[in-house]
């Protein structure tokens, strides 16, 4: 049985595998991937530290001796027809019975193949040259999806973009989604990879890759002008979202200079200021998902541009951003009814005032996280309750101001609560839990712990709230 023949696109050892295994073998990052056999070489993405070599029928290793201990983009030929010499066949036992994955239909096994990784995907291409056409169906190249830190990214969108143009010289109109998260060998280099070639690019995904910088986002957002949805949270290194220059002078005095992100987060984006989020704000009008959570210096003046460029937000997270206060909750409080999720937690200039900003104005509240906002107490809750009545999820947790008062009134207004977390709320007992129970039968999530709650009190929440499911730390309660 003959091994296909495979070779690197970025080391140029020499590949020990017999002439009449060896077709087409592409020896280096710029190898002419149009030369092939029936079909057009393929990129593996894995090639995993110290992979043993390729083995042959025999047993004998075919695999170059020089493989570097980083993970690369590979390149390689379709695998080879078997060898039909009479000899050969003489010699040979007689043959199996055909695998069972084998005997699946072609459009079983795409829908198989679209589970997989980008990286599984490749490997599977090199298994057999029906594996190999099933592999490229273009059904199953909307997604990019690669993971691990060893991976060398920009080599391997390189080549795998490469390979997508091949049917549309220079553009991959399939591909949609991009998704690289986790990796640190992402760089500006391959985030330009996508945005010249991904014209059509809807979903890109970056986060935790701290390499790259404004001047690579600024490409992507102005080429891809589709682009809805960015997650560069852990990009310590952007501090903002814009058009490049000559995408600015470009555009039409009609179209502005908008982009048309919906979703953005740039969570643990640290060195984002108010001015980076004005300007933001000013080209992402169309914002309405928006997570900045820790991007520590942001202040209420942030909050206040944001509002009066991004009137259509309905989720906002500015957890641990500890210089915004009760005025920036009052810019919040503008967006009105169609704010639906709110997080402050660990914002600890936000007392009472500010919660009766949000109540008064945003009435269709959904979600509220204000865990660790030690100024507010029972008024507070109060309030919350009496003018958000559809709120389904809130978090009060180390809120050592509300007690079984506050919860009294949450129970009484709040019917389709289903998510409550008092962990830590030293002033809560038993008798409020009891009254939360008895009224909100539709609890799902209840975290009390380090709560002084008894076993009593546990039980009757499980009678009532058969579905619920408790957080505490009272062993006595199983």
């Amino acid at each position: 049985k003959g091994s296909s023949s495979i070779s690197s696109d970025v080391s140029s050892s020499t590949d020990h595998t017999p002439t009449k295994a060896q077709k087409n073998v592409a020896t280096s990052e710029d190898s002419d991937l149009s030369m092939r056999t029936l079909s057009t070489p393929s990129p593996a993405l894995i090639c995993p530290p110290n992979l043993p070599g390729f083995q042959n029928g025999r047993g004998s290793s075919t695999s170059s001796s020089s493989i570097t201990g980083e993970t690369v983009a590979m390149v390689h030929s379709p695998p080879p027809t078997r060898l039909t010499h009479p000899l050969i066949r003489l010699a040979s036992r007689p043959q199996k019975e055909q695998a069972s994955i084998d005997r699946l239909p072609d459009h079983s096994m795409v829908q198989i193949f679209s589970f997989l990784p980008t990286n599984q995907l490749c490997r599977c291409a090199r298994v057999c040259r029906r594996w190999y056409n099933l592999a490229w169906d273009p059904r199953l190249w909307r997604t990019i999806r690669l993971t691990g830190e060893t991976i060398n990214v920009d080599r391997a969108l390189k080549v795998l973009t490469r390979r997508l143009c091949q049917d549309t010289p220079n553009v991959c109109l399939m591909l949609e989604t991009v998704t690289v998260s986790g990796c640190r060998r992402l760089t500006d280099r391959g985030l330009y990879t996508i945005a010249q070639c991904c014209p059509e690019l809807r979903r890109l995904e970056v986060s935790g890759c701290y390499n790259i910088s404004n001047e690579a986002v600024f490409d992507v957002v102005s080429l891809c002008p589709n682009l809805e949805h960015l997650d560069v949270s852990g990009c310590s290194k952007v501090t903002c979202i814009s058009l490049t220059r000559e995408a600015s002078i470009k555009l039409s005095p009609l179209h502005g200079k908008q982009i048309s992100i919906r979703y953005l987060d740039m969570t643990d984006c640290f060195v984002l200021e108010d001015e980076g989020l004005h300007t933001i704000a000013a080209h992402c009008t169309q914002l309405t998902h928006l997570y900045l959570r820790r991007c520590v210096r942001l202040t209420d003046e942030g909050l206040r541009y944001l509002v009066i460029y991004c009137a259509s937000i309905k989720e906002l997270s500015v957890s641990d951003c500890r210089f915004v206060s009760d005025f920036g909750l009052r810019e919040i409080a503008k967006l009105e009814s169609r704010l639906r999720y709110l997080s402050i937690a660990h914002c600890g200039r936000v007392t009472d005032v500010g919660i009766r900003y949000v109540a008064k104005y945003c009435s269709k509240l959904r979600y509220l996280n204000a865990r660790g906002c030690e100024g507010i107490t029972d008024h507070g809750v109060e309030y919350l309750a009496k003018n958000c009545t559809k709120l389904k999820s809130l978090d009060i947790g180390k809120c050592p101001l509300v007690s079984d008062t506050g919860l009294e009134c949450l129970a009484l207004n709040c019917f389709n609560l289903k998510r409550l977390s008092l962990k830590s709320c030293e002033s809560i007992t038993g008798q409020g839990l009891q009254i939360v129970a008895a009224n909100c039968f539709d609890l799902q999530t209840l975290n009390v712990q380090d709560c002084e709650v008894s076993v009593e009190a546990l039980r009757f929440v499980k009678r009532h709230c058969k579905r619920c499911v408790i957080e505490h730390t009272n062993p006595a309660f199983f």
